[in-house]
């Protein structure tokens, strides 16, 4: 099956300093390594989820691969189409396409806006023409289950899950192929982040869609996601079936993230692993194995070698020196 997106080895950096300052204190790198070298696919009507921490670069990402920042290296493949190098005027006849949802279901609407115009804005934009801007509208808020009389409220009005519902509805307006959600979920109660995900995977079955979700929410990932990647410091460290991840992790890392997780199974008991020290800085990556520093496995080959990927018969795969040891 052809992949509808392939990213291959995406590199983003950011400047760290301003080109005055970097010439005063003559350092020629003057940069942090946002996003090192990522690869991932999605394929049509698949979910593919992104973890990690706060920091770790998965929004990032997930903006290179919208177009909304720069990728400087690699490739971001949409339908054997190249992203990476487009002008704005280039990639906006794809943002039909490529619709995301941005993490705050309120402060990304316009507090000026109504409802109706809130979700019949991407028409305008790409100038679509619709008949009955009034009825499309009504149309929208019925796919994400709001009533026909939520189009004249604003954006103040509704609550947190009426808010992503309407930003769901916005993302849907041009029947994309494919939604980039950014933690979907954020700052809802969990009866009503359970109901954004039904939402999701209802509309996916109907509509055929992929779903790349970046969140740090493993409740979520398991709920709706067929494949996950778990990021650490702009790197992939472990990639496989979201099943495979949770009943077989690999990587200390993964192992941490779940063990944190809570487990609905009241007969389940896991030691819960503890990480030590902080995430270190982008701009004083560690040598060897950048997890390292926080492992409660490390040996001296990880301080010194980076790891390759391994994988499996299954197609999982995970960066560690020490897999067949933990």
């Amino acid at each position: 099956m052809l992949n509808l997106l392939e990213a291959r080895d995406v590199k983003v950096r950011f400047r760290s300093k301003s080109i005055i300052k970097s010439l005063i204190e003559r350092d020629d790198d003057p940069f942090l390594d946002a996003v090192c070298g990522v690869s991932l696919n999605v394929k049509p009507g698949e979910t593919f989820a992104i973890v990690g921490e706060s920091g770790s670069g998965k929004t990032t990402l997930a903006r290179a691969i919208t177009g909304l920042v720069k990728a400087q290296e690699g490739s971001i493949r949409y339908l054997d189409k190249e992203l990476i190098g487009l002008s704005s005027s280039q990639f906006r006849p794809l943002r039909r396409d490529i619709a995301m949802m941005f993490q705050d279901p309120i402060g990304s609407l316009s507090p000026r806006l109504t409802v109706e115009s809130l979700i019949t804005e991407p028409f305008k934009i790409h100038g679509v023409k619709v008949d009955d801007y009034a009825e499309e509208a009504r149309r929208l808020l019925s796919m994400v289950g709001l009533p026909a009389h939520f189009a004249s409220r604003y954006p103040f009005q509704l609550s947190g899950g009426q808010a992503r519902r309407v930003g769901v509805a916005r993302a849907l307006a041009l029947s994309p192929k494919l939604i980039v959600a950014d933690e979907p979920t954020a700052g809802l109660d969990v009866s009503v982040q359970g109901e954004i995900l039904n939402l999701l995977a209802k509309l996916q079955s109907e509509l055929g869609l992929s779903l790349l979700i970046i969140t740090h929410n493993l409740s979520v990932v398991r709920h709706i996601s067929d494949r996950m990647g778990i990021m650490y410091l702009g790197r992939f460290i472990e990639q496989g079936n979201t099943d495979d991840i949770f009943e077989q992790a690999k990587h200390p890392y993964t192992q941490a993230l779940l063990s944190a997780n809570h487990d609905p199974d009241p007969d389940a008991h896991s030691e819960r692993i503890e990480l030590q020290g902080e995430v270190p800085s982008l701009l004083q990556r560690p040598m060897g194995c950048e997890f390292h520093t926080r492992c409660p496995h490390a040996k001296d080959i990880c301080r010194t070698q980076v790891p390759e990927m391994r994988y499996s018969t299954s197609g999982h795969q995970a960066q560690c020196h020490l897999i067949d040891a933990i």
